[in-house]
């Protein structure tokens, strides 16, 4: 990313995104606004979506990270309940990329960032994921947290290189 002025429009336009994608498909979300930080911040995770962002406009990467009750309240939600939240079964896994790719396409729509493109989603499963922050000069990370009603924690983690 070239500077601090797009950082900031990128880290807010994927946080909205994060909302009004979530509301679309069912979800409540609430940005936990005291919480959000720089580098990364994460607990009790087993499930998570990272999307990479390439091109002349910008590198980086956003990333979705939920705890169980998120993942079971996103899958339920973004299936209508079809498919039962199983971060064992590859198709309940797809539901979380699914939701990671809704997120990113609409944030950079909205940021208009021209010469930007995403990866597909890469999902990950297990006991307390964690993400180990990129230490190179020029990157920064940030963590916004979100809660889910009734009950779950969502993590967008995002990474972008500002030099």
């Amino acid at each position: 990313m070239a500077n601090m002025d797009k950082l900031a429009v990128l880290v807010n336009t994927f946080g909205s995104s994060l909302i009004s994608v979530g509301r679309e498909e069912g979800l409540t979300l609430a940005l936990n606004k005291s919480e959000v930080s720089q580098g990364v911040k994460v607990s009790n995770i087993c499930a998570g979506s990272i999307i990479g962002i390439v091109g002349s406009g910008g590198q980086g990467t956003a990333i979705i990270m939920s705890s169980d009750e998120g993942f079971n309240a996103i899958v339920t939600a973004m299936s209508g309940g079809a498919i039962a939240p199983n971060i064992e079964d590859s198709v309940a896994m797809s539901v979380l990329g699914e939701l990671s790719n809704m997120v990113s396409g609409r944030a950079l729509i909205q940021a208009a960032i021209p010469g930007v493109d995403v990866t597909p989603p890469q999902l990950l499963s297990g006991t307390n994921i964690q993400n180990v922050p990129n230490q190179a000069p020029g990157i920064k990370c940030f963590t916004l947290p979100f809660s889910l009603q009734p009950s779950g924690i969502l993590y967008l983690v995002l990474s972008f290189s500002v030099g």
